[in-house]
């Protein structure tokens, strides 16, 4: 599995949000779209990243940003986590890792000396085409909308 880099073209998608809501790719046609894949809702880093995303929505939407995150939790799960911090943009629960896998971000991870597969976290930037413009490796979860800005 090939991770996607700046230049591909994003995967077409149809998945489920946190509320059960059909979201596809083509919704966001003619619109910058952050997509941010993180490890698990509601966990420390997780609820950082997020959080930091959510505190600068607004400069976010005003360089033209739409924001999507992705995990493999529920959409039970992906509720909670979106309700307790009221985040403003929706959460998509990728259960059957469509999205996990269309952009490649599955794979081998290590933690505390111990090695399993997992989702690795990290945000891709598409332009209004659908064209991965970036992709950022290396999330700092505290200071995340800075690094898409």
């Amino acid at each position: 599995m090939k991770t996607l880099k700046a230049g591909d073209k994003a995967p077409n998608f149809t998945a489920k949000d946190q509320d059960g809501n059909t979201v596809k790719l083509s919704d966001f046609e003619g619109k910058k779209l952050v997509v941010f894949f993180y490890p698990k809702a509601s966990t420390p880093g997780c609820t950082a990243e997020a959080c930091n995303l959510r505190d600068h929505y607004k400069d976010l939407q005003q360089a033209g940003y739409e924001l999507l995150g992705v995990s493999a939790d529920s959409e039970k799960k992906q509720s909670n986590f979106k309700n307790k911090y009221e985040f403003p943009f929706a959460l998509i629960a990728d259960e059957d890792h469509q999205l996990i896998d269309g952009f490649g971000v599955w794979g081998p991870k290590k933690f505390m000396g111990r090695e399993y597969d997992g989702i690795h976290r990290k945000t891709f930037i598409m332009d209004q085409q659908g064209i991965i413009t970036k992709v950022i490796d290396k999330v700092k979860t505290k200071d995340h909308a800075a690094q898409i800005l």
